[in-house]
């Protein structure tokens, strides 16, 4: 799947990962390969980019909006940094 993360300011985030682990306004939820399409909002919290099933990397995240469409996730942040 591929995924892109976005801030008003830059880039975080552009590449094809196995999955995504974000923090819903509900609680924690995750997006894999060939997901359902959907659109959520997204709460502050910690965002996991799965690059792989053994490989990761950890934003801490403001709030945002997140769009799974045709396999690609759009992820749309307030602000975020590498944790």
């Amino acid at each position: 799947m591929t995924l892109e993360i976005l801030t008003p300011e830059k880039k975080i985030y552009s590449g094809n990962v196995y999955g995504v682990q974000m923090p819903g306004i509900s609680g924690l939820f995750e997006v894999l390969d060939k997901h359902a399409p959907l659109v959520s909002a997204l709460g502050k919290g910690n965002l996991k980019v799965l690059e792989t099933k053994t490989a990761t990397k950890s934003y801490t995240i403001q709030s945002g909006f997140v769009e799974v469409l045709n396999n690609k996730t759009t992820i749309l942040l307030e602000g975020a940094s590498e944790a």
